[in-house]
């Protein structure tokens, strides 16, 4: 495997052009050829100053391994591997959210009835089955393909994506259907009004996958790896570049790939959204403080702080000498401190504001990216 990295790079009016080695890109920004480009997914890039040469582009395909909990994405050229990601997605703290939704509504409408009245007296919900969307996608499954449709999105910003490779999760005998399965005709609608689009079985991507050499680790599937979703992304996007070929002899049969590819090293992201609440009073539970105050709510969600920094900020944070990267997560205003949290929402720690330092203004999305 070539350890030489691409990385994006865009005409002076923002097009994508074909990526160039890191070495080369850094020294057209030394030299004033180019200027660094900021991104959403935190992935190196530049941008040239005048006008190139040519703009002929070559095939480039992304491939797109969704999950219920995780996806895998994979960018590849016919010679080199640009780009991989494990994403994170949303469904688990949507549905608390609806969960929470649900059960407030109910007690909502229960203490408006008076149960002393007949049941055909009592002001209960009208029923309204005859007015329902038949193409709606509930919150849970709704919220990752939004979130697969912006990485998707970021990316054909970097690069000249030509083509787009979906997986398509079956339904396997008896056995009960996956969230993953569902909405993946709307998805693959979306995908299809950016790039052309085209969708693949699990098999074929497994064959291909052990054919590259790619591992795959079944295990542990939350393990933010290359090895868990990303190299299933990486497969489905090299089925572009190469194909299963038929044969059939005189007294024999058989098959073989046919097409050629060079897989290298190239920058890992792990993107995930912050675990964000809207703006409401309070917490539904009150909490006991202490005895002179027995009982209050606390208050809950939104985004504002005090302090000019907002939840879902990348800042930099100090705090006996070391130094830590992360995303504001909420704050305490009498002690003047912030809670950041890392790449899988887990709070390392209360800083005070005087040692926070802003790296960049929230975007709802978190990325962490290492060269693997």
């Amino acid at each position: 495997m070539s350890n030489t990295i691409r990385v994006p790079v865009q005409n002076p009016d923002g097009s994508p052009a074909m990526p160039t080695k890191s070495s080369r890109a850094r020294a057209w920004v030394q030299r004033g050829l180019a200027i660094e480009v900021r991104n959403d997914l935190e992935i190196y890039g530049v941008r040239l100053l005048a006008e190139p040469s040519g703009r002929i582009t070559q095939d480039i395909a992304l491939g797109i391994d969704p999950g219920k909990m995780f996806t895998g994405i994979g960018l590849v050229s016919a010679s080199s591997t640009l780009f991989k990601a494990h994403l994170q997605l949303p469904f688990k703290s949507v549905t608390k959210k609806m969960t929470t939704r649900r059960i407030l509504r109910r007690a909502r409408r229960g203490r408006r009835i008076n149960r002393k009245l007949p049941y055909n007296q009592r002001c209960h919900r009208q029923k309204r089955f005859d007015n329902r969307r038949q193409n709606k996608l509930v919150p849970s499954i709704r919220a990752n393909k939004q979130m697969e449709l912006r990485v998707v999105r970021e990316l054909l910003k970097l690069y000249p994506i030509s083509h787009i490779v979906y997986e398509r999760i079956e339904a396997r005998g008896s056995k009960s259907f996956s969230p993953a399965m569902v909405g993946q005709k709307i998805m693959v609608g979306w995908l299809s009004e950016l790039c052309p689009t085209t969708t693949q079985l699990g098999w074929q991507t497994s064959n291909l996958r052990q054919w590259l050499g790619l591992a795959k680790d079944k295990v542990n599937k939350a393990n933010p790896t290359p090895e868990t979703h990303s190299h299933d992304g990486i497969a489905l996007a090299t089925s572009h570049f190469i194909k299963w070929q038929d044969w059939v002899g005189n007294k024999a049969r058989g098959g073989h790939w046919v097409g050629e590819i060079e897989l290298t090293k190239c920058p890992f992201a792990v993107i995930s959204r912050p675990q964000l609440y809207r703006r409401q009073l309070h917490f539904e539970n009150p909490v006991k403080v202490s005895d002179s105050h027995p009982e209050h709510r606390k208050r809950k969600g939104g985004t504002v702080t005090p302090f000019g920094l907002r939840s879902g900020d990348k800042v930099k944070a100090e705090k006996a000498g070391q130094s830590y990267i992360g995303w504001i997560g909420g704050y305490v205003e009498k002690q003047k401190k912030v809670s950041v949290y890392d790449i899988n929402w887990h709070r390392i720690g209360q800083f005070s504001v005087s040692k926070v330092q802003l790296v960049k203004r929230s975007t709802r999305l978190l990325s962490y990216v290492k060269v693997c």
